[in-house]
């Protein structure tokens, strides 16, 4: 499976991992077969990074597929593009990340999400850290900011945090 049909791939390896999640799987192992983790590694993606979209889709139907695929295309996109289809070869701690209670600006989680948005784009988020996680999403939501979008918003700011900033301040939460 080539480059012009990855997202059929893909489709099949996330429906793959959902069903087996909700029958009971969790075992890394035996929810990806090694042609299926060559297949990923080089599209830029993990399997823990399917894993987690699965077990948060079983637990509470988010993120959808659909979500899944933009956040795992706009990784592909920085891998392929910026890192010329090679893995930067590091994984960050938990402990480099900012605390959940963090703030920039009075914007809360806004520093942490940053961090991971940064991470997830390099293919760098520890084992324990899912961008797009319960969290995130709570965050992304109030400020009516697609997953995606937010992490493409990201790569095209570079380490301008500030610019980030601007943008989240900018938006303005949905009407409930």
């Amino acid at each position: 499976m080539g480059h012009y049909d990855w997202t059929v791939e893909f489709q099949r390896i996330y429906q793959q991992t959902v069903a087996s999640y909700r029958t009971g799987e969790r075992k890394m192992e035996a929810l990806f077969n090694p042609d299926e983790v060559k297949f990923l590694a080089a599209h830029g993606q993990m399997p823990q990074e399917l894993f987690d979209f699965a077990e948060d889709a079983v637990k509470d139907g988010s993120p959808d597929y659909g979500t899944a695929l933009l956040i795992a295309a706009a990784r592909r996109d920085y891998f392929l593009v910026v890192q010329h289809g090679k893995p930067s070869g590091k994984r960050r701690s938990d402990d480099d990340f900012p605390k959940k209670s963090d703030s920039i600006d009075g914007i809360p989680w806004l520093p942490r999400i940053i961090e991971k948005a940064r991470a997830r784009l390099r293919g760098e988020l520890p084992p324990d850290l899912m961008y797009d996680c319960g969290g995130d999403r709570k965050f992304l939501r109030s400020y009516d900011l697609h997953p995606a979008d937010f992490l493409r918003f990201v790569w095209s700011a570079g380490d301008e945090t500030g610019k980030i900033v601007d943008y989240v301040k900018s938006r303005t939460a949905p009407a409930s």
